[in-house]
């Protein structure tokens, strides 16, 4: 477990002899102004309210992402699909979501993530609203429906890219951990939204309605988000601002390799991966081990307690967190003791499922197990932003990428165990396993460090992507 060292100021050595020699610092003066500019943070007040527009922003995100899962039962009596049918147009979601991912934190670290996730949410709403349209209006609404879907995937893929290349830009560090926990949150607070208002919708207007409302409240938050907190600026994205100079990119590609030399980049992609193959993997079964083991439970009961317990949890790790640095705990310590509870802690509470007998105890098992998985929020996903700031978004997306692939990976092999041995427990076993050695991997090499200022030539400058 990390070991959380205090010292009066949370200052980087590097930083403190760049200061030291301003003689060395960006040759050019427009540089040194492109940096200070792009380095200029939100005041407290203003990061609030963006805390609960971007927030506001993440729970819709999911009503539109979950609307679909809802409704499916519905829609394939409606069209007459089969149970594959079904299951190739939820799952085409996913694979547009990990196509999008790199591409949506470059250009957010280009422009403004903020740009980049308005633009996204006005396409991804509007193209939810419009779902139930293209449904009835086409001659093969499976077609159109698998097409929808992998379009969503694609649109709300550049979203946590973006989030994290926003954070990285206008948040101070001792308030990372806050506004991540908070907006992660967001997911939670849908899932939940979209579960039971949407259910409730779907009994009394039909499976049209669920998709309509979320869709239309998306592009309200959108026009919202564009009209009074970026004022209406324009024009939104520039081919001038994405900078695609044919010498820009063999710097790129120069930059991102001498980025995954670093032993700490590398230990927050492994962390990641790690982090999101479990929680897919939980998030995709435990409903299936609750029917199997407890087969006369109710099934809100576990499809919601243990989201009403990450959200306070989420919270509380990121009120935690900048706590403990802005008391002047070392951040890099902080960071490590979030990613412990969040991958360490949870663990044993996920091996205590194993020789569960009862439901109730079931239940504040996966509760304890959700909430404290949220630790992470600030944790190793706060890390990259300390790590490189200059290019948070399109190295989250990276990370984000990496996760999603091998959390598919985890979920077909965890069904593939539980055919094969007829035990949850060796999936949940897995779990524990794959949650240690990324936990490992973080507790070895994570760092708080700016990795993206180029110390070799004595030049501060960041890494262009």
């Amino acid at each position: 477990m990390a070991i959380l060292q205090k010292h009066g100021k949370n200052s980087c050595p590097d930083l403190a002899s760049i200061k030291e020699n301003p003689a060395d610092n960006v040759g050019a003066a427009g540089a040194q102004k492109k940096w200070a500019e792009s380095s200029q943070n939100w005041t407290r007040p203003v990061a609030r309210v963006w805390t609960v527009v971007l927030l506001l922003g993440t729970c819709l995100l999911y009503c539109a992402r979950v609307a679909m899962p809802i409704c499916a039962v519905s829609m394939a009596e409606r069209f007459s699909w089969s149970k594959r049918e079904t299951g190739m147009v939820l799952g085409s979601f996913f694979w547009g979501y990990c196509f999008t991912q790199v591409l949506g934190g470059y250009v957010s670290d280009r422009v403004g993530g903020e740009k980049v996730m308005l633009l996204s949410a006005a396409a991804w709403g509007a193209m939810t609203a419009f779902t139930p349209i293209l449904a009835h209006f086409c001659s093969q609404p499976i077609v159109s429906m698998t097409v929808s879907r992998f379009l969503m995937g694609l649109l709300q893929g550049v979203h946590y890219p973006s989030l994290a290349s926003l954070c990285s830009q206008k948040v101070v560090e001792s308030e990372r951990g806050f506004l991540m926990s908070t907006v992660g949150s967001g997911s939670y607070l849908g899932t939940l939204v979209i579960g039971g208002i949407g259910s409730l919708m779907l009994d009394l207007y039909g499976w049209e309605s669920v998709f309509y409302v979320s869709g239309l409240l998306s592009v309200l938050w959108s026009y919202c988000m564009w009209k009074y907190l970026l004022k209406g600026e324009g024009p939104i994205i520039t081919l001038e601002s994405l900078g695609s100079s044919g010498t820009q990119s063999k710097l790129s590609r120069r930059n991102w390799l001498r980025l995954f030399r670093q032993p700490a980049v590398c230990a927050v992609i492994i962390t990641h991966l790690c982090t999101a193959s479990t929680f897919f993997t939980l998030l995709s079964w435990l409903p299936t081990f609750f029917k199997d083991t407890f087969p006369d439970a109710k099934g809100w009961v576990f499809n919601v307690i243990p989201w009403f317990v990450a959200i306070p949890s989420s919270l509380f790790s990121g009120c935690l967190s900048d706590h403990l640095i802005s008391q002047g705990f070392d951040t890099a310590s902080v960071r490590k003791l979030m990613q412990f509870f969040s991958m360490g802690v949870s663990s044993v509470f996920t091996l205590f499922l194993c020789w569960t007998t009862t439901f109730p105890t079931a239940v504040a098992f996966v509760s304890a197990t959700m909430g404290l998985t949220t630790f992470s929020h600030s944790g190793v996903s706060v890390n990259v932003q300390d790590l490189a700031p200059s290019c948070a978004g399109a190295l989250f997306g990276v990370m984000n990428t990496c996760g999603a692939f091998t959390g598919v990976i985890m979920v077909y092999f965890s069904g593939y165990l539980i055919e094969t041995t007829g035990s949850w427990a060796s999936v949940f076993g897995l779990i524990t396993v794959v949650n240690l050695l990324g936990l490992g991997t973080f507790l070895s090499f994570a760092e708080a460090r700016r990795v993206d200022i180029d110390l070799a030539k004595g030049r501060y400058h960041n890494i262009h992507i």
